[in-house]
Formats: structure tokens, C-alpha cells, sequence
């Protein structure tokens, strides 16, 4: 079953000499539980379509649904609450609250929805056990290494309990050892709870490690290039 298609998606900035065609014409489907790996090139537009899948940026054209939701027929207030429901985002540069404990971190979408702090901490638990952060509970991130900072974001992302977890180049910053070790936790996280992931790379490397499938875009204006199923090969 079909979580999320992308149709024709088009995006330009600027105009006249300005313009710059980002995405022209791109379709993509993705199904419910799958990890799906998409690779271009840096600048190629993969994040701006990372951006309208979750409901951050709008197409000059085309639609993004999500759920059987079409985005673009929502108003801001109802996107709003659809994304903090559905969509969880994973980012290279860290989004974590430097003035907060790894729990609280991991804890904000539930303190948003006014979920008692007794409750919240006893749900925040199983996240911050799933990425491996026990006993670290108390820290802040400046007291936390680039892989455990990270692994907060994560944590933090599947505790919001989305549809889909979109991640946007988030080893990136990591160096080699610890970017290979956070790759085989994710895949562990994933196995356990099956979340539809979405994850934007310009490895190749990684994405054959972690994809159900990739998908291969071109530079820019990016245009699908290529879909390789790998799923018969894990």
C-alpha cells in the first residue's frame, strides 16, 4: 500500500535571469514500511523534495500525498498538526534544544501535545533505550559525543510516532567509524518497528546498506534517473 506519492513535482526559484529550476517533473510512490534510500548529487534538489514531502516547502507544481492527504489542499494550521502527526524529520545540522536533558529532548513533541511529564518520561524510555542512549538520560548535549547528539534527533523523531520518518543526510557530519555504526543502528531500529524511512544521501556506499530501494536522481533540475529494487538481495 502506497504511504506517500509524489506527482510531477516541480519547483523553480526566481525569475527571468534569477530562475532556478530545482525539481522539474518528478514522481515517486512509496509504500507503507519501506526504507527507501534517495542519492544525487550536493545542490542536485533532493532536500527541497525532502522539504515538500514533509510539508516545509510547496511545489510551484504538482501534488504530495501523504496518507491518502493531499498537502497542497491543506491550510497551514491544518499542515501543521498533519506534520506533527505523520512526519518526523531527521536532519544533518542537529536540531536538539542545548539547554535541555537527553529525555527532555527526546520528550518535546509529547510536552507540545500536553502529555503529563509522568507519561511522557515513561514513553521517552523506550526511544532512548531503542538508540541506546540508557543511563544518558540526565545529560546535556554539550556533555554527549556527534553520535549520541544524533541519536537524540532520532530518538526524538520516533517518539513523535510518525508515518514516515524523513531523514535528510544525517551521518553526514560524523566521521567514518561512527557514521557506520549509527548506519547499522538505524537499520536496527528500523527492523524493530518498520516506520517508512526516507533517507536523502549522496553515498552510494550507504545507500545500497540501508535501501529497500534506491532511487537515483540527476543533477539539477533533478529528475528521477533511476529506481533499483533491492529488497530480493537483503
Amino acid at each position: 500500500m502506497n504511504i506517500l506519492k509524489a506527482v510531477n513535482l516541480r519547483k523553480i526559484y526566481g525569475q527571468g535571469e534569477t530562475e532556478v529550476k530545482a525539481l522539474d517533473g518528478v514522481n515517486l510512490e512509496v509504500e507503507k514500511g519501506e526504507f527507501v534510500a534517495i542519492v544525487g548529487t550536493s545542490g542536485s534538489g533532493k532536500s527541497t523534495m525532502l522539504h515538500m514531502i514533509g510539508g516545509l516547502d510547496n511545489p510551484t507544481s504538482g501534488q504530495v500525498i501523504v496518507d491518502g492527504q493531499n498537502l497542497s489542499h491543506m491550510t497551514d494550521e491544518e499542515l501543521t498538526i498533519f506534520r506533527r502527526r505523520n512526519i518526523g524529520f531527521v536532519f544533518q545540522k542537529l536540531g536538539i534544544m542545548p539547554w535541555l536533558t537527553v529525555r527532555d529532548n527526546v520528550a518535546l513533541s509529547d510536552k507540545f501535545h500536553k502529555v503529563s511529564k509522568k507519561e511522557r518520561y515513561e514513553r521517552t524510555q523506550k526511544y532512548i533505550d531503542l538508540v541506546g542512549l540508557n543511563g544518558f538520560e540526565k545529560h546535556y548535549p554539550r556533555q554527549l559525543s556527534g553520535g549520541m547528539k544524533q541519536r537524540v534527533g532520532i530518538a526524538r523523531a520516533y517518539a513523535s510516532n510518525p508515518e514516515i520518518l524523513l531523514m535528510d543526510e544525517p551521518f553526514g557530519q560524523l566521521d567514518a567509524q561512527t557514521r557506520y555504526s549509527m548506519q547499522e543502528e538505524i537499520l536496527k531500529i528500523w527492523n524493530q518497528n518498520k516506520k517508512t524511512v526516507i533517507f536523502v544521501t549522496n553515498n552510494i556506499e550507504e545507500a545500497v546498506y540501508l535501501g529497500d530501494r534506491i532511487v537515483l536522481f540527476s543533477a539539477r533540475p533533478m529528475k528521477v534517473k533511476g529506481i533499483y529494487d533491492l529488497k530480493d538481495l537483503k
